[in-house]
C-alpha cells in the first residue's frame, strides 16, 4: 500500500486519515464541524481520538474556533516573514507582459529566459516566471500548443470459431 522501509511509524505518518485531505491541507470549516461530531458521537462510545487521523492540538483548535457562537473560521495568522528580495507588483507585470508579447506566447519560460539573457535583459529567474505564470494561470498549453489527444479505443476483436479473426 505505501511504499518506504519504515514499516508501521511510515504507514502511521502517511495515513490521511478519514477527511483524505493529508498534512498541511486546509480543512473547510463545514468538514471540521463533521468531523468533530463524528468524534463526540464515537467518543461517546468509547472510541479514540486516533480515528479521523487529526492531531489532538488540531481538535482543540477545531474545537475553539466552533465554542460559542464561532463560525469555525481559521484565524490563525500565516509567517509574519518579509522578504526582501520578493517580486513587486511591476516586476510580476513585467514579466506577464514580456511573456504575452507574441514573440514569447507560444515558449516556455526555459526558453524566454535564455532569449532574454542574451540580449542582455534580465526580468527574473526562470522559477519566477513559472510562479508568475501559474499565479495567473498560464502554465498550461502556451500559444498554440495543441492539449493532449485522448486515446484511440483498441479494437475488440471476438473469435466465436476458428479461422474468423485474423490480425
Amino acid at each position: 500500500m505505501f511504499s518506504g522501509g519504515g514499516g508501521t511509524a511510515d504507514r502511521l505518518k502517511k495515513d490521511p486519515g478519514l477527511l483524505w485531505r493529508g498534512r498541511g491541507g486546509l480543512t473547510a470549516a463545514e468538514d471540521c464541524l463533521k468531523a468533530l461530531e463524528i468524534l463526540d458521537a464515537a467518543m461517546a462510545a468509547g472510541a479514540r481520538a486516533v480515528l479521523l487521523g487529526v492531531g489532538l492540538t488540531t481538535l482543540q483548535r477545531w474545537r475553539r474556533q466552533f465554542a460559542g457562537d464561532g463560525d469555525g473560521l481559521d484565524r490563525r495568522k500565516g509567517s509574519q516573514r518579509l522578504v526582501s528580495h520578493r517580486l513587486s507588483d511591476e516586476e510580476r507585470q513585467r514579466i506577464l507582459l514580456t511573456c504575452n508579447e507574441p514573440e514569447f506566447a507560444a515558449l516556455p519560460p526555459g526558453q524566454i529566459v535564455p532569449i532574454l539573457a542574451d540580449r542582455g535583459l534580465y526580468i527574473g529567474s526562470q522559477r519566477s516566471f513559472y510562479r508568475v505564470l501559474n499565479a495567473h494561470g498560464q502554465t498550461h498549453r502556451r500559444g498554440r500548443a495543441r492539449p493532449p489527444q485522448e486515446p484511440r479505443p483498441v479494437p475488440q476483436l471476438e473469435a466465436r470459431w476458428p479461422n474468423e479473426v485474423w490480425s
